[in-house]
C-alpha cells in the first residue's frame, strides 16, 4: 500500500508583469497575524482594556516580527554571506556584474529571530505606554501558536523546511526537491502549535485567579520551543554547517528559551499577592 503523497503546489498565487508576485506564504503569514490580532482582542475586551491599546501594540509586534526574523535569518544562518552584501538584509534584491539585478524578495527568516523582535518590541511599547510586560507577553503568548501554525503552512505551500526521508512509502514527496518520501515536519510543528494554543488558553480560563504574570507565557516558551527542539530531529538541516553538529542551529536557539521557560514558572507559581 503506497501510503506517499506528491506535493509539487506553485507556491505564487498570481505574479503580475514578473514584478508584483502574491505568494501563499504571505497570505498565510498575513492571515496568521490577522487571527492572532483577533484572538488577543477577545482577551482585551474581557479584561476590559481598551482596543486602541492594542492597535498600537500590533504595529510593533508586527516591525518586531519582519525585522527580527530577517536579522535572525542572516546572523544565525548566513552571516558570511550577509556581512559581505549588507543591503540584501533589508533591500529584496540582488545586483553582480555576472547575473545583474534580481528581485529576489525576503528569501530568509529565522522564527527564533522573529520571536526575539517581537520581545524587543513588545518591551519598547510597554516602556512608552506604561503597560506591565509581563501581562501583555501573557496575551500575546495565547494568540502566539495560531500565528505560528499558518506561518508553517505557508513553509509547507513553499515546500521549504522539509524533513527528512522516511525510508518507507509513506510520507510527502515534494516534487521540487527530489522523489523521495519525507517527513512533512512543517505540518508537525503545525499541528503541534494547535495543541499549543488549545492547552494555553484552557490554562489561562482554568488559572484565571491564581496564576501570575509571566506563566502563561512561560509555559509558551517551554511547549513551543521544546517542540520545536524534537521536531529539528525530522528535517534536514537549513545551511551545510549544520551538518556537522550534534545539534543543529534550530536545536541550540531553543534552549535558552526552554531554560527562561522553566525559570518564568518556578518563579510565578505562586498566586498574585
Amino acid at each position: 500500500m503506497i501510503g506517499y503523497i506528491n506535493w509539487n503546489t506553485d507556491p505564487e498565487i498570481i505574479n503580475l508583469f514578473g514584478v508584483i508576485s502574491l505568494r501563499y506564504y504571505s497570505v498565510l503569514f498575513v492571515t496568521g497575524m490577522v487571527f492572532g490580532y483577533l484572538i488577543v482582542k477577545q482577551l482585551y475586551r474581557k479584561e476590559n482594556i481598551p482596543i486602541e491599546n492594542l492597535d498600537k501594540l500590533t504595529i510593533y509586534i508586527f516591525a518586531g516580527t519582519i525585522l527580527g526574523a530577517r536579522l535572525g535569518h542572516c546572523l544565525f544562518y548566513e552571516p558570511a554571506y550577509y556581512f559581505r552584501h549588507l543591503h540584501e538584509i533589508f533591500l529584496p534584491f540582488r545586483w553582480s556584474s555576472v547575473d545583474g539585478f534580481q528581485l529576489t524578495g525576503y528569501q530568509g527568516l529565522a522564527s527564533h529571530g522573529g520571536a526575539i523582535g517581537v520581545l524587543i518590541a513588545i518591551f519598547v511599547y510597554c516602556r512608552k505606554n506604561h503597560f506591565d510586560f509581563l501581562w501583555v507577553l501573557d496575551k500575546i503568548a495565547i494568540a502566539a501558536p495560531v500565528t505560528f501554525m499558518f506561518i508553517r503552512f505557508g513553509n509547507f505551500m513553499n515546500s521549504e523546511i522539509i524533513g527528512k526521508p522516511t525510508n518507507s512509502d509513506f510520507g510527502v514527496v515534494f516534487l521540487k526537491i527530489d522523489l523521495l518520501p519525507r517527513h512533512p515536519t512543517q505540518l508537525y510543528e503545525a499541528f503541534a502549535y494547535l495543541l499549543i494554543f488549545l492547552f494555553l488558553i484552557a490554562m489561562y480560563q482554568k488559572l484565571k485567579e491564581t496564576r501570575r504574570d509571566g506563566f502563561i507565557f512561560g509555559l509558551l516558551l517551554i511547549f513551543s520551543s521544546f517542540a520545536r527542539f524534537l521536531i529539528e530531529f525530522f528535517k534536514i538541516n537549513q545551511v551545510d554547517f549544520e551538518n556537522g553538529m550534534f545539534l543543529n542551529m534550530g536545536q541550540l536557539l531553543s534552549i535558552p528559551f526552554i531554560m527562561t521557560g522553566i525559570g518564568l514558572i518556578i518563579w510565578k507559581r505562586t498566586p498574585n499577592p
